[in-house]
């Protein structure tokens, strides 16, 4: 069993749990579970979690009780890249400072992960574009579909940002909750095809891989059976441990 790791999503989590006025008893939240991977123990993966570096950077605005899910993907995310990914919790009415100020930051250009069909159609863009010296800011609402239609509803302070519509070429594996439609894929899915469609394959290939294990285990944990992931181990594995592969920027 390992440590939970530091970042900014599990920061939030013991920041969410802190404030807490009664216990989280939400589904599958009572098994006991690796502080590191939030997986039974049995099938603990954190020996196999790729770490990067990356130019590509995250902004998870995570709706109240998202933290505190086991089955949460964003944490991925910040699994992967542990040094490129913020997480807020979303406010209507006051939003963090903190994340205003990321969204301000001149050293980025910020988007909007959402789909290109619930959004205004000059906002839309297919593609990442770059001014000079700028890295990508890619704010993901992470949520279930209905909180991320109202996250994004009812913030206006993303709505001077260009929109990044991501169309996978492949409907969503995700099994550990059941989306509305086949085709929303969970936040660290989305993720992983906005990197590698912005020019970050290594990444997102790495973010795959480690969702992929991540989501077999959680599955043959709940189920009680023996995982069929040799081949994610072996593809996780080439990354090493600890983390010392770093991306080409």
């Amino acid at each position: 069993m390992s440590h939970e790791p530091d970042h900014a999503v599990n920061r939030l989590r013991r920041m969410r749990l802190a404030r807490s006025t009664r216990p989280f008893l939400a589904r599958g939240g009572s098994v006991k579970r690796c502080p590191g991977c939030l997986l039974v123990p049995e099938l603990c993966a954190c020996d196999l979690r790729p770490q990067l570096r990356s130019a590509a950077t995250f902004c998870l605005v995570m709706f109240d009780s998202e933290p505190l899910k086991p089955s949460n993907t964003g944490r991925l995310i910040a699994d992967v890249l542990p040094d490129s990914t913020h997480a807020f919790l979303w406010s209507r009415t006051e939003p963090d400072p903190a994340l205003l100020a990321l969204l301000d930051d001149p050293a980025y250009q910020p988007y909007l992960v959402f789909p290109d069909c619930e959004k205004a159609p000059e906002r839309v863009v297919h593609q990442v574009s770059l001014p000079t010296g700028k890295r990508p800011l890619f704010i993901l609402l992470d949520g279930t579909w209905r909180e991320a239609r109202r996250m994004a509803n009812k913030s206006p302070y993303l709505d001077r940002f260009p929109v990044l519509a991501v169309k996978p070429e492949q409907l969503s594996t995700y099994g550990m909750r059941v989306a509305a439609h086949d085709e929303h894929l969970c936040t660290a899915e989305v993720a992983a095809c906005v990197l590698e469609s912005a020019g970050y394959p290594d990444e997102g290939v790495a973010l795959q891989h480690w969702f992929n294990l991540f989501s077999c285990r959680y599955l043959a944990g709940k189920w009680h059976r023996a995982p069929d992931d040799a081949a994610l181990c072996q593809a996780l594995a080439a990354y090493g441990q600890p983390a010392t592969y770093e991306s080409q920027e």
